[in-house]
């Protein structure tokens, strides 16, 4: 039996000339060639316009533009960007006053102070969980516990309470210290803890009611630096669920109480592609205005990048 379909004419076909169509790709942004002894300038230059290498130019100039401004930027960071060294990348930007706020989620104040108690953090899991060793390092526990315990006497946020505390015992590599550094600036650190994620939280000396007390009073903090986040930038680097939860309810929460909030960039930044991040930062916050843009790649490379384009230009 013959099919009943023949082959489908194509004498027909209506064309168009290729030069008067619209293309998303030109010549014009091409990445250059790089030129022995160029500037770090003519790197960014020489990158192409498009997708990733475009955004990133879009986040440095976000960046500067916030800075020369005097524009609120808040960098909102998992411990991950700790465990990659990039502290001294943060610590400069804080101490450029390029940062205006820190937002760290509870393992980023177990990884700085060991940081700058010890000159080293990130103890190997699975080999430590086999034997139930893991997370049971007693001057961890023993000196953020204290720190809890200032916060409830002082009535100030965890991560006040962990900068001033580093600050006060002269830790011997307080110098690498993102929390040090805020405190010493004067910038407010917050800390945004969940029970039960952290390893301080297996220990009989933590508190879960002072714990829970100085991570609201946090919170409020965190909330109150949204407001004048206006003409400014937020950036969540690395945290894939925990802070970009506290950033939306912050967001409604200011916009509840009447601040204006509608024009800003956010900018996510990780090495793979997570659902919390694209929506409740890139997508949702700015969805009244301003721009969201999405970075995938390695921290210890992105970072760095950004952070020498913008000391460029500003």
């Amino acid at each position: 039996m013959s099919c009943i379909y023949k082959p489908i004419d194509l004498t027909k076909l209506k064309t168009y000339s290729l030069f008067d169509r619209k293309s998303k790709v030109s010549v014009t942004d091409f990445a250059k060639p790089w030129q022995k002894g160029a500037t770090f300038k003519n790197f960014l230059d020489s990158l192409p316009d498009i997708l990733a290498g475009d955004q990133i130019q879009k986040v440095i100039s976000s960046i500067t533009s916030a800075v020369k401004n005097k524009k609120t930027i808040v960098f909102a960071m998992g411990a991950h960007v700790i465990k990659v060294g990039l502290n001294p990348i943060v610590i400069d930007l804080i101490n450029r006053n390029v940062i205006s706020s820190v937002a760290m989620n509870g393992a980023g104040i177990i990884h700085d102070l060991e940081i700058a108690m010890a000159g080293q953090t990130s103890e190997d899991v699975s080999e430590s969980i086999e034997d139930g060793s893991f997370g049971m390092a007693h001057e961890t526990c023993t000196f953020l516990c204290d720190a809890i315990n200032k916060a409830q006497d002082e009535s100030i946020g965890l991560g006040e309470a962990v900068g001033r505390f580093i600050i006060e015992k002269d830790l011997p590599y307080k110098d690498k210290s993102i929390l040090a550094t805020c405190s010493k600036k004067g910038i407010p650190a917050t800390i945004h803890i969940a029970i039960g994620t952290d390893i301080i939280h297996m220990h009989a000396k933590f508190d879960p009611m002072k714990a829970g007390g100085a991570t609201h009073k946090d919170f409020r903090t965190f909330a109150s630096v949204i407001t004048t986040l206006n003409k400014g930038v937020y950036l969540n680097v690395g945290s894939a669920v925990i802070l970009p939860e506290i950033f939306l309810k912050a967001v409604t929460l200011v916009r509840n109480l009447g601040y204006f909030l509608e024009d800003f960039t956010t900018v996510n930044m990780d090495f793979i592609k997570h659902y919390r991040p694209v929506a409740n930062v890139v997508n949702r916050p700015t969805a009244k205005g301003g721009q969201g843009i999405n970075l995938i790649g390695h921290h210890e490379i992105m970072l760095p990048i950004i952070a020498a384009g913008v000391i460029e230009q500003i």
